[in-house]
């Protein structure tokens, strides 16, 4: 009994001991936290308030190169091996408008150079017109600096960002100026530069201006060091090579990959055709293209002295009539001066001008490639027993004229197993990424390709051996970035793609269903040719016909059966 007491008498103890043991951990924590609130409570105290005026002293201008050189990704430079594909693309792009613009059949040198693992230097040399002295350090050296934004006519280029854009990629990334060498004439000297874009100012900073030794009589050499990486596959340089020599036939690419010097593996693709494109005319704007707060801007900017000649002079396919009718349905008087229309009648203007019937643009300021060159240039890349080409007649999306071409190449040695390889165009230009975002994507997939002897998934690119190349061709052309990858879904867009995969679909059907006849027939002869010997054989022996007869009789079966495979 004692031995029991003793022990409850040391658990109360112990038990004791515990609580008092916790009551004091938690008075520590207490007070800590009373701390810590009374420190916080004393920091808010100390911590000025910010006025208005402290905050604006924290406001300043921001630069475009600026802002792209830390949103380098929304131009296609997120990773090193796109980085690469797009500086070749974007200098490519601009080499084969100098020469179209100029006349001038294009014959463009691609060379990259491998410096270290990762560093590469990429020239793209052209035998276009050449760029003027002054105007060098602009092109080369500002964001958002060049003459195709303004313009409403069919160009690779839209927005003055892409060649600078990468020397500027090139100068972070390196630490190396853009390289320049161009010439305007046999008569005139060869300039060499060298510059970098101060991107706080977006002001080209030049380092380098001489006058050089250069053998071609006219044309531009660029040359951009940058961090890369050189690969193959579908989004390779080699790719990008191939497929924009077939939408641009009349143009002649040398490539030159890292280290052909010692492989030897320089590759041209030859022109198809010695003619360019048609010269594209500039356009004004189409009203039904026109949305109310750009409409009252160009009636506060217009030269016109009343809104019926400001219709008439500053837009597409107005006539007289039709500008009067528009401010009859707007209630306005046409012979308002324009600067003085208010909010609520350039309103009345902007409904009135979709209620009234208004020719399409012209469509002269388009070029397409055409159905014959499309269908050459897949016969020079591609080993296929079928070619089908369609060209589209033009369409309007916003007023904006806009023409699609399908291209298709059918069997040969392509795997029958694969989807179909699918290449994207936008005026002339390859789309390498972003493929299941683009318009053109979507509508081949919203195709039923079943109904033109492929297989097709549910959700997915049509099976089979074929390459598929969708081009549209535009005044402005509805990208979905500023790294001009993938197209937008209009409506009026997927509606014209998709007509032109149904007809371009409709031409290689027949093609497949006639083989297959002409397959099904073949196995039929083979069976008749092997059972005529058996036939006259059999006949020999009903008929008692000699050998001569017999041989006889399977010559005839042969001939008639020849004879009905020819009708």
């Amino acid at each position: 009994m004692a031995k029991k007491t003793s022990a409850k008498k040391k658990a109360s103890a112990r038990k004791k001991a515990s609580a008092k043991k916790k009551t004091s951990a938690k008075k520590k924590a207490s007070a800590r936290k009373k701390t810590s609130a009374k420190k916080k409570a004393a920091a808010k105290k100390a911590a000025p308030r910010l006025t208005a005026t402290d905050l604006a002293r924290k406001q300043r201008d921001i630069s475009i190169s600026e802002f792209f050189a830390k949103n380098r990704h929304l131009l296609g430079f997120d990773n090193p091996s796109k980085a690469l594909l797009t500086t070749v693309k974007e200098g490519v792009d601009n080499s084969l408008d100098a020469c179209e613009e100029a006349s001038i059949v294009p014959d463009i040198r691609v060379e990259i150079a491998q410096r270290e693992e990762t560093r590469f230097v990429i020239a793209i040399e052209d035998n276009g017109p050449g760029i003027v002295r002054a105007q060098v350090p602009k092109i080369f050296g500002r964001l958002l600096y060049g003459s195709k934004f303004h313009r409403l006519r069919q160009s690779r280029g839209q927005q003055g960002i892409g060649i600078s854009a990468a020397g500027m990629y090139g100068l972070l990334t390196t630490g190396k100026p853009v390289r320049i060498t161009t010439r305007t004439g046999k008569k005139k000297a060869a300039h060499r530069f060298e510059l970098i874009i101060d991107t706080q100012k977006n002001e080209p900073r030049v380092s380098v201006d001489d006058v050089v030794e250069w053998s071609p009589q006219h044309g531009t050499r660029v040359e951009i060091e940058l961090e890369g990486n050189y690969r193959g596959g579908q989004h390779s340089v080699d790719a990008y090579i191939r497929q924009i020599s077939l939408a641009n036939p009349h143009a002649q690419i040398t490539y030159v990959p890292p280290k052909a010097e010692e492989h030897g593996d320089e590759h041209v693709f030859p022109r198809v055709s010695k003619e360019l494109p048609p010269q594209t005319a500039e356009i004004k704007p189409h009203p039904y293209g026109v949305e109310l707060g750009v409409l009252m801007q160009m009636l506060r900017d217009t030269k016109a002295r009343n809104v019926r000649t400001c219709l008439q002079g500053d837009f597409a396919r107005v006539s007289s009539r039709t500008a009067k009718e528009i401010c009859e349905r707007a209630k306005v008087p046409d012979t308002r001066r324009p600067r003085e229309i208010t909010r609520d009648e350039a309103d009345r203007i902007h409904k009135s001008i979709q209620q009234t019937r208004i020719m399409n643009p012209a469509t002269d300021c388009i070029a397409p490639i055409g159905e014959e060159l499309i269908e050459n240039a897949l016969r020079a890349e591609v080993e296929a027993d079928y070619f089908a080409s369609v060209t589209r007649r033009p369409a309007v999306y916003r007023g904006n004229p806009f023409l699609v071409e399908v291209g298709l190449a059918y069997g040969g040695s392509m795997s029958a197993e694969q989807p179909i390889t699918l290449y994207r165009y936008a005026n002339r230009v390859p789309l390498q990424y972003q493929q299941g975002a683009c318009a053109i994507t979507k509508a081949v997939i919203g195709t039923d390709w079943k109904s033109y002897q492929f297989q097709q998934p549910r959700g997915a690119l049509p099976v089979g051996p074929a390459l598929l190349m969708v081009h549209i061709a535009s005044v402005w052309v509805p990208f979905t970035s500023e790294s001009k990858e993938a197209i937008a879904h209009y409506p009026e867009i997927v509606k014209e793609i998709r007509l032109g995969l149904q007809e371009c679909g409709r031409q290689v059907a027949t093609h497949i269903r006639k083989r297959r006849r002409e397959a099904d027939e073949a196995k039929k002869r083979a069976y008749i040719e092997r059972y005529i010997p058996q036939v006259a054989v059999g006949l020999e022996k009903i008929l008692g016909l000699s050998e001569k007869q017999r041989d006889a009789v399977v010559d005839n079966l042969t001939d008639v059966l020849e004879r009905s495979r020819k009708l």
